[in-house]
Parts: C-alpha cells; structure tokens; sequence
C-alpha cells in the first residue's frame, strides 16, 4: 500500500524533498506529548507493575522530553519570526 501511495506521488506536483521535510517536522511536534505520555505510563505502577523506571532513568527521561519540547518550540518560533 505505502509502495502504491509512493509511485502515485510521482504522478503529482507534490515535491518529494518538501514532504520528508515537513513530515519530519510533523514527527518532532507529535514526539513531545507521546515522549510525556510513555514516561507517565512507565513511572506508574498500576501499569508496569514491578517493571516501573525509577530515579535516575526516570530523571533523564523527563530531561530528553523537556529538551524535546524545548526544540520544538524553538522551531515554532524561528518558524513564524
């Protein structure tokens, strides 16, 4: 199906360079609330059982999804600057 999809983009004037691009830029927004939403889940107990991340993973988890975050909003600023 992807493959199909792919060969019906040739047939468009749609720039393939242009969309990876903006997928990609897509892919970074959406990563922040997903990254915060698994360490939610991994912290919790009810979910993981006695398989829950604790202290430092816990903290360098937290620190990549605040970096994340802070990369995208730097992207949305230059964006509209």
């Amino acid at each position: 199906m992807a493959t199909a999809v792919g060969v019906l983009l040739n047939f468009t004037p749609i720039n393939p360079i242009k969309a990876l691009i903006w997928c990609a830029v897509i892919n970074g927004i959406v990563a922040v609330p997903v990254m915060a939403l698994m360490m939610l889940m991994a912290a919790n107990t009810k979910i993981m059982g006695q398989f829950t991340i604790g202290g430092w993973l816990t903290g360098l988890g937290w620190i990549a999804t605040a970096t994340m975050a802070a990369a995208a909003l730097a992207m949305g600023v230059t964006f509209f600057m």
